[in-house]
């Protein structure tokens, strides 16, 4: 690897982990807004309620078995989709274990955090996927699935997949609310308000295998 190349994967690099933290901070606001979670975070907590393990930690677990998943299934992945499902988790428990975030008791109030929460996974994201290093393990498996059933819409599978997520973690003990509908069918349309302010193509951006971000050829 070249010094240019260096150079320009510290700045990926730099703008991922930037993106990762904008990521762990909203799924905190989220959190502690306290009006209901979003499926994945629902399936994180209710997990939690059961086995005694923090929030992170079961995140950085289902990320990286949902990684493992999908390069089974032969999807290609990278740097990014490594340290996405590694870093997001552990920034959460550190926000959570220093009460970066209190939690919210007044309910108009905890709306106004779960949309500040979903701006900020908004611009985490934009972050994170303009670095080009790979998408998250769960991108990868909604693609993955999408690859293998073609006749299936691409939102019925996501549907499918953070329904599932949802009902387990409400089962679990986890807060269903308005939250949980804000985070369903919100992120959508703020993702895309953000993504357009930016003037962002999500769809233009040309992922880095791992072996290529490391320039080893496989």
């Amino acid at each position: 690897m070249n010094w240019k190349d260096k150079h320009n994967l510290f700045f990926k690099l730099l703008r991922l982990h930037f993106g990762l933290a904008l990521y762990s901070i909203g799924l905190t606001l989220g959190i502690q807004a306290n009006i209901g979670l979003a499926p994945w975070e629902a399936f994180g907590i209710g997990v939690s309620y059961v086995t005694g393990l923090t929030y992170g930690t079961i995140n950085v677990l289902s990320g990286l078995l949902i990684l493992v998943v999908t390069v089974a299934m032969g999807e290609r992945f990278g740097l990014g989709t490594i340290l996405n499902a590694v870093l997001i988790g552990f920034g959460v428990d550190v926000l959570q274990y220093y009460h970066a975030v209190p939690l919210i008791e007044n309910y108009w109030l905890g709306i106004i955090v779960m949309f500040l929460g979903q701006f900020s996974i908004s611009l985490g994201t934009y972050f994170y996927i303009s670095a080009g290093l790979g998408s998250g393990p769960r991108d990868s498996l909604m693609i993955g699935l999408k690859r293998r059933l073609p006749k299936v819409p691409i939102g019925m599978i996501r549907g499918l997949i953070e329904g599932s997520v949802l009902l387990a973690g409400w089962l679990l003990g986890a807060k269903v609310g308005l939250g949980t509908i804000i985070a369903a069918f919100g992120i959508s349309t703020i993702l895309q308000l953000t993504f357009n302010w930016l003037h962002f193509d999500a769809k233009s951006v040309q992922h880095e295998g791992i072996w290529q971000t490391l320039g080893i050829k496989n």
